[in-house]
């Protein structure tokens, strides 16, 4: 294992963390069958087999898993260095996993969490898996049940509802259905068209975010947090709240960097932030405009 660099190890992480050549491809910037060779290059050099492929992606084996935790040990330690090294410079990064429509909302409320005047900066991870910070991937995290890992500390923000949307005014008739592929649908609501209107899907996207994107377009109807289809004007909900699907939202952190000061400050912004949003997220409408 002599004169291994760290970009084929970082490489493996991240072909690790997604499960497969797609994703790490898309997280590295490099082709699929580029990242294939560098994790045949690395079980060559180490003289083990590190994954087990298949069509669904790669597994790792008992020692894929090994080298995995011994790693991501090796980037929290370097994490950890370059913090300290920014806080003695004057500026850090905070680094908050977040889902796609909390990070949308976080997105668009941005001077709220973070303004010219702070000295810290914002890198939003955006994705639907949950939020690991036991290696401080990330600083904070927005989960949707409260933390049973010990070494974190959780806030809870209020409870989050869900519904049915479909483009405003949009005639009767057939009852199509929009929805997130099967094989990429890992929260609740996403599986929810599948499990209960399966032959009804005409159009299935590979990212959440669509969702909104084809039900505006009026292409069919599309599960969505209550506080993104409220808030569009060019929605209206399509019956009631899916009650089934409502969950608490929960704001954890690492209890070893939660006194940090840029860590705090971010974390108390987005509490209030969120908390002033308490109704919105619940379901409970906001009034229209009578113009």
């Amino acid at each position: 294992m002599k004169n291994t660099d760290w970009d084929i190890y970082r490489c493996f992480v991240t072909v690790a963390r997604t499960g497969g050549l797609t994703g790490a491809a898309q997280a590295t910037g490099l082709s699929p069958a580029t990242v294939g060779r560098r994790m045949l290059e690395l079980e060559e050099r180490i003289g083990r087999s590190l994954f087990i492929r298949s069509q669904t992606g790669y597994t790792l084996t008992g020692d894929g898993r090994f080298l995995f935790e011994q790693l991501q040990e090796m980037e929290a330690a370097a994490r950890k260095v370059e913090s300290w090294q920014k806080e003695g410079e004057g500026a850090t990064v905070v680094r908050i996993a977040a889902g796609t429509w909390v990070s949308w909302l976080i997105a668009e409320n941005f001077p709220a969490i973070c303004t010219e005047r702070d000295a810290f900066n914002i890198s939003l991870t955006i994705g639907e898996a949950r939020a690991n910070l036991a290696y401080r991937e990330s600083d904070i995290g927005i989960r949707a049940f409260e933390p049973e890992e010990t070494y974190l500390a959780a806030r809870p923000v209020g409870e989050v509802a869900y519904a049915a949307y479909r483009q405003k005014n949009a005639p009767g008739g057939v009852e199509r259905w929009v929805a997130v592929a099967e094989e990429d649908a890992i929260s609740a609501y996403l599986r929810w068209p599948h499990e209960h209107a399966p032959g009804r899907i005409v159009a299935t996207v590979t990212r959440p975010r669509s969702l909104l994107d084809l039900a505006r377009a009026g292409a069919g109807r599309a599960v969505l947090p209550c506080f993104v289809g409220d808030l569009d004007p060019l929605l209206e909900r399509v019956g009631d709240e899916i009650e089934p699907l409502r969950h608490r939202q929960w704001i954890v952190m690492n209890n070893e960097d939660r006194h940090r000061r840029d860590i705090r400050t971010v974390v108390d912004r987005m509490t209030r932030f969120l908390r002033s949003h308490t109704d919105l997220f619940a379901g409970k409408r906001p009034p229209r405009n009578s113009a």
